[in-house]
């Protein structure tokens, strides 16, 4: 049991009203009165200064009262990212996870790192939103396709990332003659680190918009990279669950079209958790869209539709999928 659930569980056996501020991230207002039984609910995110700790922390927020009402708080915590949430997952210290549906498919298929021992146990709760893969760079780095990047410094992310699991996955079909040089830097270093010439370009599997990006975009002079080519094509034709797509410009200001591609950032959780919380989890994301579009920007295109069925790289939950019959989601 961790630092923040052992705290947490305290707070809760001494039924502390002032947990409803700690649990749910900052809102304020009655707290209805506690159920006999109490259940906390952890949801594996990312860095801090990434986009799954904040929209984890929009959904937990969103869908506070309703889950109260039946007894369970639900906490975003921060984590290096996908991999690290899947083996959360997988080992109990985490109830839920945000990971890229690519990594999702690796780990429950036993592929990658996950060769010979696949996470058999991983299910789908349901998908977030497109997560186009993103590279910023130096503009005196004269990068602007994938190819470019040969004998560059990339910062692609620690080996607990799903950033870093998908770079492996697009290096294995580039050019080893002049590899890129890879750093593993946290996401608040990297803006100094491009702009003072560390590194050359950052790359990133994330939601748009991006605080981040935003901020390496107007910091010093860089560019947004086109990834897409002969690569990019064969990694697309071998897995189904990628798509193509363009980086969404607009919201930084900029004109053009950059071509990329991705998967989507999915809610996971183990096939031993909970019935009861998972349904109620499941229920009230999928019943609060509007509420979640206006929390959180990168929130905003939300359909139940589509998250209860596109990029579900592991079998949905048994709970969940009731859920969505029951509202008329799937058959």
């Amino acid at each position: 049991m961790g630092p923040v659930r052992s705290i947490i569980g305290l707070l809760l056996l001494l039924r502390i009203p002032a947990m409803a501020s700690v649990v749910a991230v900052g809102l304020v207002g009655s707290v209805p009165a506690y159920p006999e039984t109490e259940t906390f609910v952890s949801i594996g995110t990312g860095e801090m200064e990434g986009v799954y700790y904040p929209v984890a922390k929009a959904i937990c927020g969103v869908i506070f009262h309703e889950l109260l009402a039946q007894g369970i708080w639900c906490s975003a915590e921060t984590t290096p990212g996908s991999v690290y949430n899947i083996d959360g997952v997988q080992s109990g210290e985490l109830d839920f996870g945000i990971v890229q549906s690519d990594v999702q498919f690796t780990a429950y298929n036993g592929r990658g790192q996950w060769h010979g021992r696949p996470v058999s146990g991983l299910r789908s709760v349901l998908s977030l939103y497109p997560e186009p893969v993103t590279i910023v760079a130096r503009k005196d780095a004269n990068i602007h396709t994938l190819t470019d990047l040969a004998g560059k410094r990339l910062n692609a992310g620690g080996l607990g990332t799903g950033t870093r699991a998908t770079w492996d996955a697009i290096a294995a079909g580039l050019d080893q003659d002049k590899p890129v040089q890879l750093t593993a830097l946290r996401p608040d270093e990297t803006t100094s680190a491009l702009c003072t010439g560390s590194i050359d370009a950052d790359l990133f599997i994330v939601g748009h918009p991006s605080a981040l990006v935003s901020s390496q975009l107007a910091a010093c002079p860089t560019n947004l990279v086109a990834v897409d080519g002969p690569v990019i094509d064969k990694l697309i034709n071998d897995h189904p669950y990628y798509t193509r797509g363009f980086i969404p410009t607009k919201l930084y200001g900029l004109t053009g079209k950059v071509p990329s591609f991705g998967g989507r950032a999915t809610l996971v959780t183990s096939a031993s958790a909970n019935p009861r919380v998972v349904a109620a989890i499941a229920r009230a994301i999928v019943t609060h869209i509007a509420e979640l579009r206006a929390a959180q920007p990168v929130l905003r295109r939300l359909r139940a539709e589509e998250m209860v069925t596109q990029a579900l790289t592991a079998p949905l939950h048994p709970s969940a999928a009731k859920v969505y019959r029951d509202l008329g989601l799937i058959k």
